[in-house]
């Protein structure tokens, strides 16, 4: 069972208009779809499922199509915290806080304080999310440590790098997931993806069922991870 699973959930829109629908219908359903997937993957023993829910370029959309993806995030932690409470569901976030609204922010830190001490299925959200701001911050706070003589520069290597980012703690992602039939990574998790397998599912999010985890999570057990190395076969040539 892959450790960490990472989604980028796209599609949520374009599966509205299809559908001749306001794309905040595809937002609500891309919601259940959320839940159902977070269900799943702690009954299958993941350790970390990190969902891209909100990157830092979302604030470019409409005014009231952000303020009702806030209104949502809220709606979902008030109604699901007991759930992810009784599931041993450990949450966290990653991104930047400002400029979230106080009354996310609020509603994030209780979600986190409820789960904290949880030992199950770490849910991770990225909210707020991008990943060159992500590496651009690690690169202060360890400029920042270098500055008070805490560190020496040259300590710095790219295996303690990681301990200054978002996600210092968590396991790198082993397999990385995207909706849509997109095929790019959108500025997500770009450090830690180096050796993630990737799967590009053709359905929109709201369509992205259990049964499409299960058989990603398949398709990852069909493929030989080298991390550099040669593989088997070519060892005994």
């Amino acid at each position: 069972m892959p450790r960490h699973i990472a989604i980028i959930m796209d599609g949520n829109g374009r599966w509205a208009k299809e559908r001749n629908l306001p794309r905040t219908a595809g937002h609500l359903e891309g919601i259940k779809r959320v839940k159902e997937i977070v269900r799943q993957a702690a009954s299958l023993g993941v350790g970390v499922l990190t969902l891209f829910a909100f990157s830092s370029e979302n604030w470019n959309r409409p005014k009231r199509e952000v303020d009702m993806l806030m209104r949502s995030l809220c709606k979902f932690l008030d109604s699901e915290i007991e759930e992810l409470g009784r599931n041993n569901v450990c949450f966290r976030v990653i991104g930047r806080d400002d400029p979230l609204p106080e009354y996310v922010r609020a509603k994030l830190r209780e979600a986190k304080a409820r789960t904290s001490a949880n030992t199950g299925l770490v849910l991770v959200l990225a909210l707020n999310y991008g990943a060159r701001q992500e590496i651009v911050d690690a690169a202060k706070n360890f400029a920042r440590e270098v500055l008070q003589e805490r560190v020496k520069i040259d300590s710095l290597k790219d295996v303690n790098f990681q301990d200054y980012l978002y996600t210092a703690g968590l396991p790198d992602p082993d397999l990385l997931i995207r909706t849509s039939g997109e095929m790019r990574i959108s500025n997500f998790l770009l450090w830690q993806i180096s050796y993630a397998e990737l799967i590009f599912s053709p359905k929109y999010w709201p369509d992205f069922k259990k049964e499409d985890l299960a058989k990603a999570i398949e398709e990852f057990h069909r493929r030989e991870r080298r991390f550099g190395k040669v593989d088997v076969g070519e060892k005994t040539r």
